[in-house]
């Protein structure tokens, strides 16, 4: 067979376009006149007899023609891509890299350092990224779950090793301004000075602050209490914002802030999460927007390419192909509920609004029974903390872990009894997924929230006037930032204890009834199921905890890196021999999106308590570094005072109104200016998705010639 001409070779040059190869339909193969009858480059074709201009598209090129190397010459001006990028075959690439090299010598010679300088640090660039791939935490084990059970759960577990990394950079940040700068002044390395109380003396009263240790003969039980809740040993030590009463550290002619150090690495942590979990979030984003399409093509992707080709595990397989199933069978249900929506009358609308209404206010019901356990727990602990009366070792920790305890309670009550609500509700499939973690998220991170206030409570309430003068309950909490920090403390302690017991006396016992025991009852309840959006409002509460916690406890990132470090190790092991994957499958993309959403929600929870304790409580005045100060955001304004007269006056400027009004019309320039590229970034992801739509077309018009030629034979 003689080979095709090419009718026209280069069309729409210039710098940044793309060649485009027409083929001559009277001298092409069979293959491409069969190419060429694809709806996709039909309404290629329609759109450009339609507009007039051209079109950036490849089409099979012949790379056996006379006029390919004239070709070639044409595609070579044009260095900015690498080769692989190019719709050529391997033979053409390898002449189009001849042609690249042999045009060198005919560039200058700063042309030529550039082009091998770009080259060298592409390579560069590619080799780090290889190498620094195989320094990843749990790379290995990583690949093995994704293996075995899929991409789902696998995003779990990078996701767990994400939070492990974020804790991790946490500990280092707060442990290099604040505990190390304290820890080598208290061991006399440098010289400094502590902070100084200077107060009337109707308040010399707070500054008087005696730790709950026990005094004389200690038992060995007490040093497992004081381990377990804070207490004794451990209040005064470096775990606790009580420790930190160092004001300045001269180094040299330097003088280091404490106080000031200690206000900026928090704002400094919270903003570092912030905007890392926002860069996260965006890449999984990018990918959501990509699954918002047409039913049509999301058929397509469930049909075409919904197979997970990382499963190496014949029940994962099965399971997967089960799963497939059940999307489509959700589809097909989601089709026959929003028919019969449009189906019902008047009075159906009525019952089921009035059902739901019903149901809503059993939720409230349920979160506001929650709610108040949590407070009351809470009251009664911190009345009983301080009892010494109380000699047994259980008494004590009960006493000091029942706000801890009905916490956990109300996590596990609440989200069985939405489960069960949402049933009666009629809401889509997909809807009532959402919906019930909705409830899930606002259930476990508001419970952190009902204890905060309930403590807040108690610090604020003042009887008598030597509390007033203080500021705080000063006879409950002589320094209220401690006690907070050793319930958040104690939150972070018994949700690991809860994680390991949950593991070890709930999902092995039950993997071992289910397999080796002959009742029936128990193999009918089946193995249990890997929850991945439970598992994930496990830890992101943990999480929440931490954020809120290291204002108050500086060591607290330390303690949950240890323990996402151990819970991996026990998730995994749990997953390997006591779970199956969960029958409702979750997309790798669309997880790690959902994932991080609910972990921005937590961090925004933890910005309210602390943006409140340091505006709006006072500060200790018995303890800690900002007690000369009313709020510990005071400080920023006493360094400010501190300033030159210059930097004073710049920053005055820079908060009057002749600057805010300039600023703010720049601010609006900047924002139309987003917008319109928004817009335009829009209409580029429309005509993606369009080509996605076709794709999915030509899909279907293969697989119809297909059967055509098969029922021929």
């Amino acid at each position: 067979m003689s080979e095709p001409r090419v009718s026209k070779a280069l069309e729409s040059p210039g710098e940044g376009s793309n060649e485009v190869f027409l083929l001559d339909s009277q001298t092409v193969s069979p293959t491409v006149a069969f190419l060429q009858e694809l709806p996709s480059f039909q309404s290629m074709l329609r759109r450009k007899a339609s507009t007039g201009g051209s079109q950036n598209y490849y089409s099979l090129a012949p790379s056996a023609s006379g006029e390919t190397r004239n070709l070639l010459e044409g595609v070579a001006s044009s260095s900015a891509q690498p080769l692989r990028e190019y719709a050529l075959t391997i033979t053409e690439k390898r002449r189009l890299r001849d042609i690249q090299e042999a045009n060198i010598k005919y560039l200058s010679v700063w042309n030529q350092w550039r082009q091998s300088s770009r080259k060298s640090l592409r390579k560069f660039v590619k080799d780090t990224k290889e190498m620094s791939s195989w320094l990843e935490l749990w790379r290995h084990d990583i690949r093995s779950i994704e293996g075995k059970f899929g991409t789902g759960i696998q995003s779990y577990f990078s996701f767990l090793r994400f939070l492990v990394v974020l804790n991790l950079v946490i500990f280092l940040l707060v442990f290099s301004f604040i505990t190390l700068p304290s820890i080598i002044f208290q061991h006399g390395v440098v010289n400094g000075s502590h902070v100084k109380v200077s107060l009337r003396q109707t308040e010399a009263h707070c500054t008087v602050y005696e730790t709950t240790g026990t005094k004389g003969l200690i038992y060995f039980y007490n040093y497992i209490i004081d381990l377990l809740s804070g207490t004794g040993f451990l209040e005064m030590t470096s775990l606790f914002y009580g420790y930190y009463t160092v004001d300045t550290i001269h180094f040299g002619h330097l003088k280091y802030q404490v106080p000031l150090a200690y206000l900026l690495t928090t704002l400094a942590y919270l903003s570092l999460s912030f905007l890392w979990i926002v860069k996260r979030a965006v890449e999984g984003f990018k990918q959501s927007l990509v699954c918002s399409e047409d039913q049509f093509q999301s058929y397509c992707n469930k049909i075409f390419a919904g197979w997970d080709f990382c499963i190496t595990d014949v029940n994962a397989a099965r399971l997967k192909h089960c799963s497939l199933h059940y999307e489509l069978k959700t589809d097909l249900e989601e089709e026959r509920l929003r028919q019969r929506v449009a189906e019902r009358t008047a009075r159906e609308k009525i019952h089921i609004y009035c059902l739901r209404i019903f149901l809503n206010t059993v939720v409230l019901a349920v979160l506001s029974a929650c709610f108040y356990s949590i407070y009351r727990a809470t009251v009664y602990s911190q009345e009983n903390i301080s009892n010494e009366s109380k000699t047994k070792v259980e008494d004590n920790l009960l006493v000091q872990y029942l706000p801890s305890m009905v916490i956990t309670v109300a996590n596990f009550v609440a989200p069985l009894i939405f489960s069960v609500i949402i049933r009666s509700e009629d809401y889509s499939p997909g809807f009532e997924i959402r919906l019930t973690l909705i409830r899930c998220v606002f259930v476990r991170l508001a419970n952190i929230g009902v204890l905060l206030v309930s403590l807040w409570i108690r610090i604020t309430s003042c009887a008598d006037e030597k509390c007033v003068a203080c500021g705080y309950n000063y006879q409950l909490y002589p320094c209220w930032e401690s006690r907070v920090g050793q319930e958040m403390y104690k939150l972070m302690i018994f949700d690991f204890i809860i994680i390991f017991a949950v593991t070890v006396f709930i999902d092995f016992p039950r993997k071992l009834m289910v397999t080796h025991c002959l009742v029936k009852a128990f193999r009918w309840c089946g193995m249990q199921e890997f929850a991945i959006p439970d598992n994930v409002l496990e830890i992101v509460y943990g999480q929440t905890i931490c954020w809120i916690g290291t204002f108050y406890c500086p060591l607290l990132p330390a303690i949950a890196t240890i323990k996402y470090f151990i819970v991996f190790y026990i998730k995994k092991v749990s997953l390997m021999h006591t779970c199956k994957p969960s029958t409702r499958p979750f997309r790798a993309s669309s997880s790690n999106f959902f994932f991080l959403v609910v972990l921005l929600i937590g961090l925004i929870l933890a910005f309210i308590p602390l943006g409140l304790s340091m505006t709006r409580i006072p500060s200790s005045k018995a303890c800690g570094a900002f007690v000369n100060f009313v709020h510990s955001w005071d400080i920023l304004y006493h360094t400010i005072n501190q300033l030159p007269d210059v930097l004073k006056t710049v920053l005055d400027g820079l908060a009057s109104e002749a600057f805010a009004v300039p600023f703010f019309m720049v601010i609006c320039l900047i924002m139309f200016y987003l917008i319109a590229l928004a817009g335009a970034h829009k209409r580029v992801v429309d005509q993606l998705r369009e080509q996605l739509v076709m794709e999915s077309r030509d899909k279907l018009f293969l697989i119809r010639k297909l059967t055509d030629a098969q029922r021929l034979r």
